[in-house]
């Protein structure tokens, strides 16, 4: 028997082939635990000879969308601090002198100075000394931060410096993520970014990879595989050591499935849209290929790794519809996930969602959770986005029409 997984923000996917047959179901997720919907998938089927286990993750995507990671200092070059906050001469619309930006995983007082300078050919300029190391080191861990990410200019032609800043780091409780080890290629900022990011996940990625490890070993499991956001797979230790290549883990997955199921159709270009609970991903086949690149965006960071091409948005049936200080209507990257899942799956949400947006709108079948053994609420879906409505000061018709728009746009 052949498994693979793919574990979102709401639901967890399973295919299973056995004997030529393959076949597909779902368990909701559970978030405070993704790994245990996996056991609970698993558990339907006892006694099962597990030969290959596979597995697609959104864990590391969702953790960076509702920036639920770890607290992330930022270590580099003293004079750089504020080089992830600068980033390039790029806004998301050229012409809105007020175009908002995603700020950095790292706010200013998380942002450290480095006494040190490698030159563009590897030379050193100003030597890095144990005692600045351990001066900056003692300064993070009295921030209160849990994790950092150390990128030090130039750093991939000489990256002695930057281990020495992760040593003293780790000697002081704080766990660092290397630029010279994640992304070691030039383009401070890109290789800044993706160590941050990396830094934000690693922790959340490695415990959950952890404990889907032990839940594997009843069936007979000792490692498996996890799906790369380069569409291919990776085993589960270095999937923990290196979670930025987790980033776009499940959207590569589907992509890679709608690139074979094309091939079987006859369907060489194609589109693909996959709306889960917490996110929206939309990619493209050309010539039976999916489309790759060497950098990618997640909530408007940049990602500087191999992977599928990719668009990711934090807008997914279980993201919250909500009503910012202005009076406007907004969606998301909040999410209400699988627990409590949106006000009309009747778990105890309370927040209206994108789902419970549609249900009332009649675009979305009230029975769709019959197959799950949820009986849908919609009265409690109502009363969330009444509420909501009530917020933003206008009727339900046109609060629900406002919200498609936004989840949509």
């Amino acid at each position: 028997m052949h498994v693979a997984t793919d574990v979102g923000g709401t639901f967890t996917d399973f295919v299973v082939l056995e004997g030529g047959t393959l076949r597909s179901f779902k368990v909701p997720s559970t978030p405070s635990s993704p790994d245990r919907a996996v056991a609970n998938g698993l558990a339907t089927m006892p006694g099962a000879d597990v030969e290959t286990f596979a597995h697609g993750t959104t864990v590391a995507t969702n953790t960076v969308l509702q920036r639920s990671g770890a607290r992330v200092a930022f270590v580099t070059t003293a004079g750089f601090e504020d080089l992830l906050e600068i980033g390039r001469q790029t806004r998301p619309s050229v012409y809105d002198l007020r175009a908002a930006k995603e700020p950095p995983l790292s706010p200013r007082d998380l942002r450290f100075g480095v006494h040190e300078r490698v030159l563009h050919d590897g030379s050193v300029e100003v030597p890095l000394t144990l005692e600045e190391a351990e001066r900056v080191a003692v300064e993070v861990a009295a921030s209160g931060a849990e994790a950092a990410a150390v990128c030090l200019l130039y750093s991939y032609l000489r990256p002695e410096h930057e281990a020495m800043v992760g040593e003293a780091l780790e000697e002081r409780g704080v766990e660092a993520s290397l630029s010279s080890k994640v992304r070691p290629v030039f383009r401070e900022v890109e290789r800044g970014s993706t160590t941050s990011m990396d830094a934000h996940v690693r922790p959340v990625v490695r415990n959950y990879l952890r404990r889907l490890r032990e839940a594997l070993t009843t069936h007979g499991m000792d490692g498996y595989m996890v799906m790369g956001s380069h569409g291919g797979v990776l085993p589960d230790g270095v999937a923990a050591s290196q979670p930025a290549r987790l980033l776009l883990s499940g959207p590569a997955g589907g992509v890679m499935a709608a690139a074979a199921l094309g091939e079987r159709a006859g369907v060489p270009d194609l589109f693909t849209f996959d709306m889960g609970g917490t996110s929206t991903d939309v990619g493209a086949v050309v010539e039976g290929q999916p489309l790759r690149r060497s950098s990618f965006e997640v909530s408007g960071l940049t990602v500087g790794l191999p992977t599928i091409d990719v668009v990711t948005v934090g807008a997914g049936g279980g993201s919250h519809v909500w009503v910012d200080p202005g009076g406007a209507l907004r969606v998301g990257p909040q999410s209400s996930g699988a627990d409590p899942g949106p006000a009309y799956y009747g778990l105890g949400g309370d927040v209206s969602t994108v789902t419970d947006v549609h249900v009332l709108s009649g675009t979305l079948p009230t029975n769709f959770l019959d197959r799950y053994g949820i009986r849908g609420d919609m009265e409690a879906a109502r009363a969330a986005c009444e509420t909501t409505a009530d917020t933003a000061g206008t009727d339900m018709g046109s609060f629900l029409s406002g919200a498609r728009r936004v989840a949509d746009a």
